[in-house]
Protein backbone atom coordinates (compact mmCIF):
# COMPACT_ATOMS: atom_id res chain seq x y z
CA UNK A 1 0.00 0.00 0.00
CA UNK A 2 1.38 3.50 -0.81
CA UNK A 3 1.86 5.93 1.69
CA UNK A 4 -0.79 8.10 0.32
CA UNK A 5 -3.20 5.38 -0.02
CA UNK A 6 -2.95 4.74 3.97
CA UNK A 7 -3.43 8.34 4.72
CA UNK A 8 -6.85 8.71 2.43
CA UNK A 9 -8.27 5.68 4.54
CA UNK A 10 -7.77 7.13 7.89
CA UNK A 11 -9.01 10.40 6.04
CA UNK A 12 -11.77 8.86 4.34
CA UNK A 13 -12.99 7.19 7.56
CA UNK A 14 -13.17 10.60 9.75
CA UNK A 15 -15.84 12.11 6.56
CA UNK A 16 -17.92 8.56 6.90
CA UNK A 17 -18.25 9.08 10.53
CA UNK A 18 -18.51 13.17 10.53
CA UNK A 19 -21.71 12.57 8.09
CA UNK A 20 -23.16 9.45 10.11
CA UNK A 21 -23.33 11.45 13.15
CA UNK A 22 -24.83 14.55 11.60
CA UNK A 23 -27.64 12.39 10.08
CA UNK A 24 -28.00 9.64 12.89
CA UNK A 25 -29.83 12.35 15.31
CA UNK A 26 -32.38 12.30 12.15
CA UNK A 27 -33.96 8.93 13.15
CA UNK A 28 -34.41 10.34 16.36
CA UNK A 29 -36.13 13.39 15.95
CA UNK A 30 -38.42 10.77 13.52
CA UNK A 31 -39.08 8.63 16.62
CA UNK A 32 -39.88 11.59 18.88
CA UNK A 33 -42.21 12.77 16.06
CA UNK A 34 -43.81 9.27 16.16
CA UNK A 35 -44.15 9.57 19.69
CA UNK A 36 -46.56 13.27 19.12
CA UNK A 37 -48.10 10.92 16.92
CA UNK A 38 -49.48 8.28 19.60
CA UNK A 39 -46.89 5.39 18.65
CA UNK A 40 -45.35 3.93 21.41
CA UNK A 41 -41.66 3.75 21.42
CA UNK A 42 -41.95 -0.23 22.14
CA UNK A 43 -43.50 -0.08 18.41
CA UNK A 44 -41.03 2.76 16.86
CA UNK A 45 -38.25 0.69 18.14
CA UNK A 46 -39.54 -2.32 16.62
CA UNK A 47 -40.29 -0.54 13.26
CA UNK A 48 -36.75 0.53 13.57
CA UNK A 49 -35.14 -2.56 13.32
CA UNK A 50 -37.68 -4.37 10.91
CA UNK A 51 -37.35 -1.56 8.38
CA UNK A 52 -33.70 -1.93 9.15
CA UNK A 53 -33.75 -5.72 7.77
CA UNK A 54 -35.79 -5.15 5.21
CA UNK A 55 -32.74 -2.44 3.58
CA UNK A 56 -29.76 -4.99 4.55
CA UNK A 57 -31.30 -8.58 4.18
CA UNK A 58 -31.82 -8.70 0.13
CA UNK A 59 -28.82 -6.49 -0.33
CA UNK A 60 -27.00 -9.47 1.60
CA UNK A 61 -28.35 -11.76 -0.37
CA UNK A 62 -28.02 -10.04 -3.18
CA UNK A 63 -23.88 -9.83 -2.97
CA UNK A 64 -22.99 -12.86 -0.46
CA UNK A 65 -25.93 -14.77 0.04
CA UNK A 66 -24.41 -17.76 1.88
CA UNK A 67 -22.69 -15.39 4.11
CA UNK A 68 -25.33 -14.88 6.49
CA UNK A 69 -25.55 -18.96 6.76
CA UNK A 70 -21.81 -19.39 7.33
CA UNK A 71 -21.37 -16.29 9.66
CA UNK A 72 -18.51 -17.20 11.82
CA UNK A 73 -19.44 -15.43 15.08
CA UNK A 74 -23.75 -15.87 14.90
CA UNK A 75 -24.54 -15.94 18.77
CA UNK A 76 -21.83 -12.80 19.40
CA UNK A 77 -23.81 -11.09 16.17
CA UNK A 78 -27.42 -12.06 17.46
CA UNK A 79 -26.83 -10.99 21.40
CA UNK A 80 -24.86 -7.75 19.91
CA UNK A 81 -28.70 -7.56 18.32
CA UNK A 82 -30.66 -7.57 21.28
CA UNK A 83 -28.43 -5.24 22.95
CA UNK A 84 -28.68 -2.54 20.48
CA UNK A 85 -32.48 -2.98 20.21
CA UNK A 86 -32.66 -2.82 24.22
CA UNK A 87 -30.16 0.84 24.25
CA UNK A 88 -32.48 1.86 21.46
CA UNK A 89 -35.86 1.19 23.13
CA UNK A 90 -34.32 3.32 26.11
CA UNK A 91 -33.37 6.15 23.78
CA UNK A 92 -36.84 6.63 22.09
CA UNK A 93 -38.80 6.09 25.54
CA UNK A 94 -36.51 9.37 26.74
CA UNK A 95 -37.09 11.40 23.57
CA UNK A 96 -40.50 10.29 23.94
CA UNK A 97 -40.45 12.93 26.85
CA UNK A 98 -37.67 15.04 26.76
CA UNK A 99 -35.78 17.52 24.42
CA UNK A 100 -33.55 15.72 21.90
CA UNK A 101 -30.63 17.80 23.30
CA UNK A 102 -30.83 17.48 26.18
CA UNK A 103 -31.07 12.91 25.93
CA UNK A 104 -28.17 13.57 23.92
CA UNK A 105 -26.01 15.17 26.07
CA UNK A 106 -26.44 12.46 29.01
CA UNK A 107 -26.10 9.86 26.91
CA UNK A 108 -22.68 11.09 26.32
CA UNK A 109 -21.58 9.43 29.68
CA UNK A 110 -21.05 6.67 27.65
CA UNK A 111 -17.22 7.41 27.07
CA UNK A 112 -16.68 7.60 30.89
CA UNK A 113 -18.90 3.88 31.16
CA UNK A 114 -16.52 2.47 28.33
CA UNK A 115 -13.38 3.68 30.03
CA UNK A 116 -14.97 2.07 33.50
CA UNK A 117 -15.59 -1.11 32.33
CA UNK A 118 -12.37 -1.17 30.31
CA UNK A 119 -10.26 -1.01 33.10
CA UNK A 120 -12.66 -2.96 35.49
CA UNK A 121 -12.87 -6.21 32.89
CA UNK A 122 -10.11 -5.64 30.35
CA UNK A 123 -7.78 -4.72 32.17
CA UNK A 124 -6.24 -1.16 30.77
CA UNK A 125 -4.48 0.78 32.69
CA UNK A 126 -6.16 4.10 33.70
CA UNK A 127 -4.34 6.77 35.59
CA UNK A 128 -5.32 9.69 37.71
CA UNK A 129 -5.97 12.41 35.34
CA UNK A 130 -8.64 9.62 32.99
CA UNK A 131 -10.25 9.16 36.57
CA UNK A 132 -10.49 12.93 37.37
CA UNK A 133 -12.00 13.42 33.98
CA UNK A 134 -14.63 10.82 34.22
CA UNK A 135 -15.47 12.14 37.90
CA UNK A 136 -15.76 16.05 36.10
CA UNK A 137 -18.02 14.71 33.41
CA UNK A 138 -20.11 12.44 35.65
CA UNK A 139 -20.25 16.30 37.48
CA UNK A 140 -21.65 17.78 33.72
CA UNK A 141 -24.35 14.72 33.59
CA UNK A 142 -25.74 15.32 36.75
CA UNK A 143 -26.01 19.15 35.66
CA UNK A 144 -28.12 18.14 32.81
CA UNK A 145 -29.87 15.28 34.85
CA UNK A 146 -30.80 17.53 37.57
CA UNK A 147 -33.73 19.78 36.06
CA UNK A 148 -34.21 17.08 33.72
CA UNK A 149 -34.84 14.76 36.84
CA UNK A 150 -37.75 17.11 38.29
CA UNK A 151 -39.50 17.45 35.51
CA UNK A 152 -39.34 13.92 34.13
CA UNK A 153 -38.33 11.55 37.56
CA UNK A 154 -36.88 7.98 36.34
CA UNK A 155 -37.33 8.90 33.02
CA UNK A 156 -34.49 11.29 32.53
CA UNK A 157 -31.99 8.31 33.62
CA UNK A 158 -33.35 6.21 30.33
CA UNK A 159 -30.23 8.01 28.17
CA UNK A 160 -27.96 6.88 31.10
CA UNK A 161 -29.29 2.95 30.91
CA UNK A 162 -29.51 3.72 27.45
CA UNK A 163 -25.27 4.57 27.29
CA UNK A 164 -24.73 1.61 29.73
CA UNK A 165 -26.68 -1.29 27.01
CA UNK A 166 -24.59 0.54 24.63
CA UNK A 167 -21.13 0.05 26.18
CA UNK A 168 -22.06 -3.62 26.65
CA UNK A 169 -22.72 -3.34 22.45
CA UNK A 170 -19.28 -1.76 21.86
CA UNK A 171 -17.65 -4.12 23.91
CA UNK A 172 -19.17 -7.27 21.93
CA UNK A 173 -17.79 -5.22 18.68
CA UNK A 174 -14.68 -5.77 20.21
CA UNK A 175 -15.19 -9.16 20.85
CA UNK A 176 -16.48 -9.87 17.22
CA UNK A 177 -13.45 -7.76 15.23
CA UNK A 178 -13.32 -8.46 11.51
CA UNK A 179 -14.53 -11.84 11.50
CA UNK A 180 -17.74 -11.34 9.78
CA UNK A 181 -18.48 -8.09 7.09
CA UNK A 182 -20.51 -5.11 8.24
CA UNK A 183 -23.37 -6.44 5.71
CA UNK A 184 -23.62 -9.72 7.95
CA UNK A 185 -23.73 -7.68 11.13
CA UNK A 186 -26.02 -5.18 10.77
CA UNK A 187 -28.09 -7.28 9.48
CA UNK A 188 -28.19 -10.19 12.02
CA UNK A 189 -28.64 -7.28 14.29
CA UNK A 190 -32.12 -6.61 12.36
CA UNK A 191 -33.36 -10.11 12.56
CA UNK A 192 -31.92 -9.80 16.66
CA UNK A 193 -33.62 -6.84 17.26
CA UNK A 194 -36.95 -7.12 15.62
CA UNK A 195 -37.32 -10.69 17.10
CA UNK A 196 -36.29 -9.18 20.86
CA UNK A 197 -38.51 -6.33 20.25
CA UNK A 198 -41.72 -8.63 18.95
CA UNK A 199 -41.23 -10.60 21.79
CA UNK A 200 -41.07 -6.99 24.57
CA UNK A 201 -43.84 -5.52 22.70
CA UNK A 202 -46.56 -8.84 23.41
CA UNK A 203 -45.12 -8.87 26.99
CA UNK A 204 -45.09 -5.24 27.48
CA UNK A 205 -48.75 -4.53 25.57
CA UNK A 206 -50.11 -8.00 27.68
CA UNK A 207 -49.16 -5.93 31.20
CA UNK A 208 -50.99 -3.13 29.93
CA UNK A 209 -47.88 -0.50 29.82
CA UNK A 210 -48.61 2.13 27.25
CA UNK A 211 -44.85 2.04 25.81
CA UNK A 212 -45.84 -1.05 24.15
CA UNK A 213 -48.82 -0.51 22.76
CA UNK A 214 -49.25 -1.97 19.25
CA UNK A 215 -49.99 0.02 16.30
CA UNK A 216 -49.85 0.33 12.71
CA UNK A 217 -49.01 3.33 10.97
CA UNK A 218 -52.29 5.14 9.90
CA UNK A 219 -51.50 7.71 7.48
CA UNK A 220 -49.41 7.39 4.07
CA UNK A 221 -46.23 9.82 5.60
CA UNK A 222 -46.30 7.90 8.88
CA UNK A 223 -45.28 4.69 6.38
CA UNK A 224 -42.53 6.55 4.96
CA UNK A 225 -41.29 8.01 7.99
CA UNK A 226 -40.60 4.34 9.69
CA UNK A 227 -38.94 3.36 6.49
CA UNK A 228 -36.73 5.97 6.36
CA UNK A 229 -35.78 5.54 10.01
CA UNK A 230 -35.25 1.64 9.21
CA UNK A 231 -33.05 3.26 6.38
CA UNK A 232 -31.28 5.41 8.42
CA UNK A 233 -30.28 3.05 11.00
CA UNK A 234 -29.54 0.23 8.76
CA UNK A 235 -27.31 2.46 6.36
CA UNK A 236 -25.76 4.54 8.72
CA UNK A 237 -24.50 2.20 11.39
CA UNK A 238 -23.16 0.25 8.37
CA UNK A 239 -21.23 2.93 7.26
CA UNK A 240 -20.28 3.24 11.00
CA UNK A 241 -18.68 0.06 11.01
CA UNK A 242 -17.34 1.00 7.80
CA UNK A 243 -15.53 4.04 9.27
CA UNK A 244 -13.88 2.07 12.15
CA UNK A 245 -12.49 -0.13 10.09
CA UNK A 246 -10.48 2.81 8.32
CA UNK A 247 -9.56 4.65 10.56
CA UNK A 248 -8.53 4.10 14.33
CA UNK A 249 -10.62 4.72 17.24
CA UNK A 250 -9.27 8.14 18.81
CA UNK A 251 -9.47 9.49 15.35
CA UNK A 252 -13.13 8.84 15.09
CA UNK A 253 -14.45 9.27 18.80
CA UNK A 254 -14.22 12.51 18.95
CA UNK A 255 -17.03 12.69 15.80
CA UNK A 256 -19.63 11.23 17.94
CA UNK A 257 -20.38 14.70 19.67
CA UNK A 258 -21.32 16.31 16.49
CA UNK A 259 -25.00 14.25 17.38
CA UNK A 260 -25.25 16.66 19.82
CA UNK A 261 -25.24 19.70 17.19
CA UNK A 262 -27.06 18.05 14.47
CA UNK A 263 -30.10 16.78 17.71
CA UNK A 264 -29.95 20.44 19.05
CA UNK A 265 -30.53 22.05 15.70
CA UNK A 266 -33.36 19.65 14.97
CA UNK A 267 -35.05 19.73 18.59
CA UNK A 268 -35.26 23.21 17.86
CA UNK A 269 -36.24 23.48 14.02
CA UNK A 270 -38.99 20.86 14.46
CA UNK A 271 -39.79 20.86 18.35
CA UNK A 272 -38.88 24.09 19.09
CA UNK A 273 -36.33 22.84 22.22
CA UNK A 274 -33.35 24.50 23.18
CA UNK A 275 -31.25 23.75 26.14
CA UNK A 276 -31.45 26.03 28.87
CA UNK A 277 -27.93 28.05 29.32
CA UNK A 278 -27.25 25.37 32.96
CA UNK A 279 -27.63 22.34 30.51
CA UNK A 280 -25.24 24.26 27.79
CA UNK A 281 -23.19 24.27 30.99
CA UNK A 282 -23.27 20.64 31.09
CA UNK A 283 -22.81 19.76 27.55
CA UNK A 284 -19.80 21.33 27.15
CA UNK A 285 -18.33 19.99 30.82
CA UNK A 286 -19.50 16.50 29.53
CA UNK A 287 -18.25 16.98 25.88
CA UNK A 288 -14.89 18.36 27.43
CA UNK A 289 -14.16 15.86 29.70
CA UNK A 290 -14.90 13.32 27.05
CA UNK A 291 -12.71 14.84 24.54
CA UNK A 292 -9.87 14.98 27.40
CA UNK A 293 -10.52 11.42 27.76
CA UNK A 294 -9.72 10.42 24.09
CA UNK A 295 -6.92 12.42 23.46
CA UNK A 296 -5.56 10.79 26.56
CA UNK A 297 -5.84 7.23 25.33
CA UNK A 298 -4.66 8.37 22.15
CA UNK A 299 -1.58 9.55 23.71
CA UNK A 300 -1.02 5.99 25.48
CA UNK A 301 -1.47 4.15 22.47
CA UNK A 302 1.15 6.33 21.27
CA UNK A 303 3.02 5.55 23.87
CA UNK A 304 2.67 2.13 23.61
CA UNK A 305 3.72 2.08 19.94
CA UNK A 306 6.86 3.83 20.50
CA UNK A 307 7.95 1.53 23.79
CA UNK A 308 7.59 -1.36 20.75
CA UNK A 309 9.16 -0.09 18.34
CA UNK A 310 11.94 0.93 21.07
CA UNK A 311 12.26 -2.57 21.76
CA UNK A 312 12.52 -4.20 18.37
Amino acid sequence: MSSSQSVSQPVRGMLIMAACMIVLPVMDAIAKYMAYEGMSPGQVTFYRFFFQLVCTLPLLLFMSPKSLIHARRPWLNLLRGVLHAAASLAFFAAVKYMPLADVFAIYFVEPFLLTIMSALFLGERVGWMRWSAIAVGFIGAMIVIQPSFELFGLTSLLPVACAFLFTLYLFLNRAIGEGDSPLVMQTMAGIAGTIFMGVALLIGHGLGDTNFDMSLPGWDHGLVLLILLGSISGYMHLLVVKAFRLAPVSLLAPFQYFEIISATILGYLLFLDFPTPSKWLGIVIIVTSGLFIIWRERLSARRLKMAEVAEV
